[in-house]
């Protein structure tokens, strides 16, 4: 197992200090293209939005001056050591992804590529971070999203990517205990309401369903999907949920036939 955190806090920094416009737009696509193989030579800077506006980069130099590619290489190196027996080389970047103030990015639907349609940078070895401008991050918030962006490429490396809500759940439960995350999370009584309404679900393709499923009603509503009847993120706390109530450990089901 081999993975290496590649910094790409300072470009996306270097970019945010050009003034709004072509000139940074130009920028932006000198470092993303790769002049030897002519596709993208960084895809995790996909996610970020090179109009954004001054607060992206107030965030960036709090990351900066937080050391926090310096705490990701550490959730690397634990990483790495969990999952030596397989046979992997990645590699490993931070991007902030403006969910707060950018049209450019629509929390949901940018989530949504990640769990599900993160196939370029995953074919080519890349585990994407993403730094959600509308949270709050310290060493223990960087930490698990990295664990869980490289569980999750790793996952779809090894399985190929989720078609089913039955799939989806299966990797991002997984990818949350890898980090030992303990949200989202539902009462009880709540819980045991979400896995029967998601029964009739399991084997459901299509976006809408999948997205309410996973999001719940409001989110489902908000960009014109039929409501399922869910509260918010149920079908990710159910996710997490019956990933700890699995005897397999997330390590161990990377390596299931």
């Amino acid at each position: 197992m081999q993975l290496q955190l590649v910094p790409l806090l300072q470009k996306q920094r270097e970019i945010y200090t050009l003034p709004i416009g072509f000139e940074r737009f130009r920028a932006y696509l000198q470092v993303m293209a790769d002049p030897e193989g002519g596709g993208v030579a960084l895809p995790p800077l996909v996610a970020m939005n090179p109009m954004g506006k001054p607060h992206i980069a107030e965030l960036l130099d709090r990351l900066l001056a937080l050391g926090a590619e310096e705490i990701a290489a550490t959730a690397v190196a634990d990483a790495a050591a969990r999952l030596a027996p397989l046979l992997s080389t990645l590699r490993v970047g931070l991007v902030v992804s403006d969910d707060l103030l950018g049209g450019w990015t629509n929390r949901y639907f940018s989530e949504m590529g990640f769990r599900l349609d993160g196939m370029y940078a995953v074919r080519n070895g890349w585990a994407t971070v993403p730094i959600w401008m509308s949270e709050s991050w310290d060493a223990g918030a960087i930490c698990a999203a990295t664990l869980i962006a490289i569980y999750r490429t790793l996952y779809m490396q090894r399985f190929g990517k989720p078609q089913t809500l039955d799939q989806i759940l299966a990797q991002e439960g997984m990818a949350g205990r890898f980090a030992a995350i303990s949200e989202p999370q539902l009462d009880p009584d709540d819980l045991d309401y979400t896995r029967e309404i998601l029964a009739a679900y399991r084997m459901a393709s299509e976006l809408p369903v999948v997205f309410a499923c996973l999001y719940g009603d409001e989110a489902a509503r908000s960009v014109g999907y039929p409501p399922v009847g869910l509260s918010p993120r149920a079908g990710l706390a159910l996710a997490l949920a019956e990933a700890y109530e699995q005897a397999l450990t997330p390590e161990q089901a990377l390596n299931k036939r």
